[in-house]
């Protein structure tokens, strides 16, 4: 199964249940409540919302088993690979920026669903940096892809009332990065946000 850069935990499910991996229902109960104590980077405090994954789920290529009871196994590799890409190069990188794992993964996030080509990823980055750093002058990141993801949409046009929304994910009103990643990000993405 191939997970494209930039689909979110709920696009990843979908797939994977399209793909008769499992059910969306076991898939779904995984992302929310399994606790995944090998890693580190996610939170296995808060149980209970799919979205504490989102961003950790690395988009590949996979080979996987079918069944529900290959569920965990199968969120687990996409894990691992994410703990694989955070390489030295973007650790190094966060540290030199003096941003977590979290920020850098929320950054990342918001290039991946801005960016249209690849020579676009790094000028995303650097106009997001240059707000978080000037954010006197530029108090919101305004990013659209964060509003759509926060209003449960992957595309479309953003409406005046859109605009207006109260959701943190809405960055035309509410200050600095979202809560949390909005997708999940590829290694360009990643790289571009380190």
């Amino acid at each position: 199964v191939t997970i494209p850069e930039g689909y979110t935990v709920e696009q990843i499910i979908q797939l994977l249940a399209e793909n008769d991996v499992s059910d969306a229902a076991a898939l779904e109960e995984s992302a929310k409540n399994h606790v995944f104590d090998k890693f580190d980077f996610v939170d296995n405090e808060n149980l209970g919302s799919i979205s504490r994954l989102e961003g950790y789920l690395f988009p590949d290529t996979y080979e996987v088993y079918k069944g529900n009871a290959a569920v965990v196994d199968t969120i687990n590799k996409m894990l691992n690979n994410f703990g694989n890409k955070y390489d030295a190069d973007i650790k190094s990188g966060a540290e030199n920026l003096g941003r977590s794992m979290h920020d850098i993964v929320t950054i990342a996030s918001l290039v991946e669903r801005e960016a249209q080509r690849d020579d676009e990823r790094a000028r995303i980055a650097g106009v997001i940096y240059n707000r978080l750093n000037n954010s006197s002058e530029f108090p919101y990141l305004q990013v659209d892809a964060s509003v759509l993801y926060g209003l449960g949409r992957t595309g479309g046009k953003l409406s005046d009332e859109d605009l207006k929304s109260d959701s943190e994910y809405n960055l035309y009103n509410h200050e600095g990065l979202p809560p949390g990643p909005i997708c999940n990000p590829g290694y360009a993405s990643l790289y571009a946000a380190s």
